[in-house]
């Protein structure tokens, strides 16, 4: 069994997604992040980034402990290499995916996020910042819209790096940036869109995050967090445990 420490963002449906597509059982814990779930004690033991998501893996009946993993990346290699799917064995092939499953965590996730927060939740429009990270989701694109080239995915065979991709890709239209000049890209997201896995993945919680408008203290539990903040609402939600 696998506790799956959730919610319907863009780093937590990779998890979702790849669960379905290798047909594990879960359970799915919600942390309802504009809530602050995410500073309770419990979750920071699994997760001391106070990020989701997270997992808690009892991969068998002898085994001495659970395995906990936060990082989505580290994540989907774990549960790639449970399963021996989604991750070429060979040595070439594993390197592909790797550098492209890398690219999304350091390059098109933040890039994304980045300008998602200016479009879409900053209370003011900051020109400078929507143009900057605007101009890099888009350059991002393009590199990804070359890859595609000439591949039905983007290391040949589908995998962990278009897991990993896909849902940062998806608010593209949140993100003013819609695919016309990407071609391959606009095919392999609509591919990927059919796999009844990805729907089943994306349906999780669906209704959560979009049942109701992100308030001023979701804005202070989700945005200008600092040390010391963090730990003040983990003491105070450890105080409330106990």
């Amino acid at each position: 069994m696998i506790y799956f420490y959730y919610w319907p963002t863009p780093n937590g449906w990779k998890i979702s997604i790849m669960l379905e597509e290798c047909g594990l059982e879960y359970e799915v814990c919600p942390v309802d992040i504009g809530r602050g779930d995410q500073f309770q004690p419990g979750f920071l033991a699994i997760s001391p980034n106070n990020r989701i998501p997270a997992i808690v893996d009892y991969p068998d009946a002898g085994a001495d402990r659970p395995v906990n993993l936060f990082e989505s990346g580290a994540i989907l290699l774990y549960l790639a290499e449970k399963t021996g799917r989604f991750l070429p064995t060979d040595l070439h092939g594993r390197c592909e995916v790797l550098q492209w499953l890398f690219w999304q965590i350091g390059g098109l996730g933040p890039m994304a996020g980045q300008l998602s927060h200016f479009l879409n939740y900053s209370q003011e429009r900051i020109e400078y910042a929507v143009e900057r990270y605007g101009k890099e989701y888009n350059r991002l694109l393009g590199v990804l819209d070359h890859q595609l080239d000439g591949r039905d995915y983007m290391c040949g065979a589908y995998s962990i790096a278009d897991i990993a991709c896909w849902p940062w890709v998806r608010p593209h239209e949140r993100l003013e940036q819609p695919l016309d000049e990407f071609p391959h890209v606009q095919r392999w997201y609509d591919a990927i869109a059919a796999r009844p896995a990805v729907e089943r993945g994306m349906s999780i919680g669906a209704q959560w995050w979009n049942s109701r408008e992100l308030d001023d203290e979701g804005r202070k539990k989700l945005f200008n967090q600092t040390a010391a903040s963090v730990g003040e609402q983990a003491k105070q939600a450890k105080q409330q445990d106990d």
